[in-house]
């Protein structure tokens, strides 16, 4: 039956040309944007799992640059720590001379004290944003470490029924005090005025060495530590960063043809609808 009220073939046109258009639209949104679900309306829950991902990205970023800081800070203080090593070496060396009776006592006391001099300078310099692991007063506000944000540690889904935030994780860095310990009290050391007093002051000078040495350890092996961490935190954001990808990063090659398959339809689509709106014309041939 012809009806020139109802137009079934152009019902059906029109909807599947309006089907052909919404996804060619999609498609055109996937190029433009690169991901196959921006929007929450795309995919809801994998929306939501991207988000929280990259809420953890940027945390982890945050925790680079903490990591970045802290090595750097205790670098400064590891180059410093080595550097009094190698004076306390030479300072060593100086006092074994005196012993003999051939040393110049007052050559060699001088050059000592200015040798004491130039460590005291180091511990004082040997300080990054503010902070220095060889002094007593580690930050200026009498701590005695160094805290640096290492990671941020999940368990558990996301849901607001299960809320989990993220858990804090530091890597705390003590201080070697090279000002107020008793064992590196460098300014008591006894003054060298004759070879039985360099004898002492070698003793002396011997354990300063030990103890600026062990610090020095101290130091490069939290340096180590907390070189590896920034090593691992770059790996795991980038890891993170490409299971985002994953789950909404459009498929660009497929989009591709799709978006030329799409346009083939809609073109026909259309004259599928024009053909169909001038079915009830054919109507007016049984009045002539």
């Amino acid at each position: 039956m012809s009806s020139i009220l109802t137009n079934n073939s152009a019902m059906v046109a029109l909807q599947t040309l309006k089907s052909i258009n919404g996804n060619l639209a999609k498609t055109q949104d996937q190029i433009s944007t690169g991901k196959e679900i921006s929007t929450a309306k795309d995919n809801a829950a994998v929306w939501a799992i991207s988000k929280v991902m990259e809420s953890d990205v940027a945390g982890f970023e945050a925790v680079s640059e903490s990591l970045a800081v802290g090595e750097s800070t205790v670098a400064v203080a590891a180059a410093g720590a080595e550097q009094i090593v190698d004076i306390l070496n030479d300072m060593k060396e100086l006092a074994a001379g005196a012993v003999g009776e051939t040393g110049d006592i007052p050559k060699t006391e001088a050059l000592l004290a200015e040798k004491t001099a130039q460590i005291n300078s180091i511990i004082g310099a040997a300080q990054f944003n503010g902070v220095n692991l060889l002094a007593t007063d580690v930050d200026g506000n009498g701590g005695t470490q160094l805290t640096v944000l290492s990671s941020l540690d999940r368990s558990g889904s996301n849901s607001a029924a299960n809320a989990n935030a993220p858990t804090v994780t530091t890597i705390d860095i003590a201080g070697v005090d090279f000002e107020g310990d008793t064992n590196f009290d460098i300014g008591s050391r006894t003054t060298i005025t004759d070879s039985a007093t360099a004898q002492t002051a070698l003793t002396e000078i011997e354990g300063f060495l030990q103890t600026a040495i062990e610090g020095a350890a101290a130091l490069g092996a939290s340096a180590e530590r907390v070189s590896d961490q920034g090593s691992f935190v770059s790996k795991l954001t980038d890891a993170m960063k490409s299971g985002i990808g994953a789950l909404v990063d459009a498929d660009m090659e497929a989009a591709s043809a799709r978006l030329q398959a799409l346009q083939t339809q809609q073109q026909l689509g259309v004259q599928a609808l024009s053909i169909a709106n001038q079915a009830p014309q054919t109507i007016l041939s049984l009045f002539r």
